[in-house]
């Protein structure tokens, strides 16, 4: 496994698999591990690469092209942009509050906090057109290959 060096290494991977759970392990490829350039055990932040995987984290996760939520499992997953018109066709078969983004921010007292912004609030307008133009079947398609199974096979989205 290529360890992710820097930030367009690790929007290209992103872009690549089009749905990565941050650090968890389930369904689809795991970032940390991308990043560590080895399957993580146990909790990342122990790993001797843990600074590089935050900041790299920290990255991905400020792209305007990567929406953070919690699709796959209820845990941090990124999708990327081009995924987001099929995601958005088939939102009436997930959980809508797997949806929604989720950004840190800084609170005016230093700390930081959780927002998240409702779908389809976050969703832009040209991506709502284009999803208006797909068909459940070509929806189900994309979803379908940015879906790298592990172990059992299930699908555990939404």
């Amino acid at each position: 496994m290529n360890t992710l060096v820097n930030r367009g290494t690790a929007l290209q991977f992103v872009e690549r698999h089009g749905i990565v759970l941050e650090s968890a392990h389930g369904p689809v490829v795991t970032f940390a591990d991308a990043a560590a350039g080895e399957r993580i055990r146990g909790s990342w932040w122990s790993h001797p690469k843990s600074h590089q995987i935050f900041a790299l984290t920290r990255l991905v996760r400020s792209s305007p092209d990567v929406l953070v939520c919690r699709l796959v499992d209820g845990k941090i997953t990124y999708v990327h942009r081009r995924v987001w018109p099929a995601l958005v066709r088939l939102a009436g078969e997930l959980r809508r509050d797997r949806l929604g983004e989720i950004r840190e921010v800084h609170t005016p007292l230093g700390k930081h906090a959780v927002k998240i912004r409702s779908f389809p609030d976050w969703v832009p307008v040209p991506v709502q057109r284009l999803a208006a133009r797909l068909t459940d079947f070509e929806a189900r398609v994309e979803l379908d290959s940015c879906w790298h199974t592990r172990n059992s096979g299930k699908r555990r989205i939404g």
